[in-house]
């Protein structure tokens, strides 16, 4: 068996390994795969399974992302943003459901002011003990150092794709726009935030390779957050009438190709927070989440946006859990963590960092 050494994260596996997993389809291989990234999981960040009150503020955005319903030319699109007291009301849900974290989302909103989101970042950092994590879209650097200054823990901005044609075809810059993804990226860990990112798996044109260099990406940045889910289509997207296969050695959107990118980001990122996504349990309602957690996850994030904003916040369509409320998706968690012998988290869960790891020469 081989052993990777932990305080080299871009070395624990050859290119050659990470494509010989990508496009391997034998189920005795993968169970081998699954079998060490819970290892691997276990060892690094424990049993626990942390639990994130997702918010999604507004579904506002002036981007035109070729894959997603909240672009801003979805005129159809019923919009809204909460306000103050909205949020709050979720916020308190988090704590009385001894959740460590709330992340409050929306789409590339100008509507949310950089001084509103500080005031109530602000306001749930005096009033509550949870941390805060952003994922607001790309905003100016003097607005994240704003965010950061009031609080805010965490910030999530996915790349994507790091094929930077597929990615400019699938996500157009906005004019006069005078940095990139991995730029910010950067900016972030300067400005101290924990920093997430992540893909989509399967978008038309991605291929196996693409995936490879997305992993290798993941330990290169040495993300505390790594957020992977299939590429789901939307019939009011630009992208939906690309061939679903338009490459040779085409990614699929396929649940198991989620998996397989978990596991292979737990061997890369040993110490990052890995959610099992609200998409996997879209593609498989009955055990998608809990099969993510068995293959190298180890965070969920229920929904705690209300209701009646719940079904406008689409960025693909048939989202699971659409339709219950935030202390029916926490009690329908807590019941399914239960069944798989791991415990909720207790506490902010902040990310391990790799630091930590250095001078152990294995990890398996």
């Amino acid at each position: 068996m081989k052993c990777y050494a932990i305080n080299k994260p871009t070395d624990f596996m050859h290119r050659g390994d990470l494509l010989d997993w990508l496009r391997t389809t034998d189920p005795e291989r993968l169970a081998e795969l699954w079998r060490l990234a819970d290892q691997t999981r276990r060892r690094t960040v424990g049993d626990q399974v942390h639990l994130r009150g997702l918010i999604e503020v507004s579904n506002y955005c002036r981007r035109q992302c070729g894959y997603c319903g909240l672009r801003a030319d979805h005129r159809s699109l019923a919009r809204y943003r909460m306000s103050d007291d909205e949020v709050m009301g979720c916020v308190r849900q988090a704590v009385e459901f001894g959740y460590g974290t709330v992340v409050l989302q929306s789409g590339e909103d100008l509507g949310l002011s950089a001084e509103w989101v500080a005031g109530l970042v602000r306001r749930i950092k005096a009033e509550t003990p949870l941390a805060v994590t952003l994922s607001l879209g790309e905003r100016e650097p003097d607005e994240l150092a704003l965010w950061r200054d009031a609080g805010a823990d965490r910030y999530l901005l996915r790349f994507e794709t790091s094929n930077r044609a597929l990615y400019e075809r699938i996500h157009p810059s906005r004019p006069g726009q005078q940095f990139d993804r991995f730029e910010l990226l950067g900016r972030l860990l300067q400005l101290g935030y924990e920093v997430g990112s992540g893909v989509m798996i399967g978008i038309p044109g991605q291929t196996y390779d693409d995936l490879a260099d997305d992993l290798e990406w993941f330990a290169r940045l040495k993300l505390d957050m790594i957020g992977v889910g299939p590429y789901l289509r939307h019939p009011e997207t630009p992208l939906a009438a690309w061939p679903e296969a338009s490459v040779d050695e085409q990614a699929p959107a396929t649940e198991r190709m989620t998996y397989k990118v978990v596991a292979l980001a737990r061997l890369m990122c040993p110490w990052a927070n890995i959610p099992a996504t609200t998409a996997l349990a879209t593609l498989n309602i009955h055990e998608g989440r809990e099969l993510g957690l068995l293959r190298g996850a180890n965070v969920v994030m229920p929904n705690l946006t209300p209701t009646e904003y719940r079904t406008l916040y689409e960025i693909y369509p048939g989202k699971a859990c659409m339709a219950e409320s935030g202390r029916t998706c926490h009690r329908c968690l807590a019941q399914r963590i239960a069944a798989i012998g791991r415990t909720p988290g207790q506490g902010r869960g902040d990310a391990v960092r790799g630091e930590v790891f250095e001078g152990q020469s294995n990890i398996f």
